[in-house]
C-alpha cells in the first residue's frame, strides 16, 4: 500500500508541475494538405506576438536582431519542415519530392523571399546557403487582423494546384505550389 501512495504522491506532484508550466510559449503545429493524390506538409512551432506589434520584422525587429537576420527559420525551436511527396512546383522553383527546411529572407519586410534548404534535421539556427534548393519570392499583403500566432496554410486549388502561405503579426506571404 505504501508503494502505490508514492507513486499517486508522484504523479500528482508531476501533474501540478505540469500544469503549473502552462502551454508552451511556441506550441508544435502541422499543416497538411492532399493535392493530386499527394501529401505536403509543413511542420513548425507557432511563435506569439505576444504585444509586440509592430516590432517583429525590419531593422529595429526582433527577429532582425537575430544572428542570422536577415535569414529566419520561419517558425521558432526547431527549424520549419517541409515534407513532398511529389515534385512541387513553389513558385519558379522545382522541388523534388522529399523533405526539406524553410526558411524566409526578411531582409526587406514587404517583400520576403521563401528559402528551401536540403539540410534537415536541425534546430534552423545554422544556415547554410550552400546547401539551399532556391528560392521563390513571395506575394505580400496585410492581414486584416492582427495574426497572434504564426501560421502555416496550404489550399488546394483544384487541377493539382494549390497554396502555402505565412501569416504572423501583420504580414501574410503567399506563393502558388502545383504538384507535377
Amino acid at each position: 500500500m505504501k508503494f502505490f501512495v508514492s507513486v499517486a504522491s508522484a504523479l500528482l506532484a508531476t501533474v501540478g508541475t505540469v500544469s503549473a508550466q502552462g502551454p508552451a510559449a511556441s506550441p508544435a503545429a502541422t499543416e497538411s494538405k492532399t493535392i493530386g493524390g499527394n501529401t505536403i506538409s509543413i511542420t513548425y512551432n507557432a511563435p506569439k506576438v505576444k504585444g509586440r506589434e509592430g516590432k517583429l520584422f525590419g531593422k529595429d525587429g526582433r527577429i532582425a536582431q537575430d544572428p542570422h537576420y536577415p535569414v529566419w527559420r520561419a517558425g521558432a525551436n526547431s527549424a520549419t519542415k517541409l515534407h513532398t511527396d511529389a515534385d512541387l512546383q513553389i513558385g519558379d522553383l522545382a522541388v523534388p519530392k522529399g523533405d526539406y527546411t524553410l526558411f524566409v529572407d526578411i531582409s526587406d519586410p514587404d517583400n520576403w523571399v521563401l528559402i528551401v534548404n536540403k539540410q534537415t534535421g536541425q534546430l534552423g539556427l545554422k544556415y547554410d546557403k550552400s546547401q539551399d534548393l532556391g528560392q521563390a519570392k513571395l506575394t505580400m499583403s496585410k492581414p486584416p487582423a492582427l495574426v497572434e500566432d504564426l501560421k502555416y496554410t496550404i489550399t488546394d486549388d483544384g487541377s493539382n494546384k494549390g497554396t502555402l502561405t505565412l501569416a504572423w503579426e501583420d504580414h501574410v506571404a503567399t506563393v502558388p505550389i502545383s504538384v507535377k
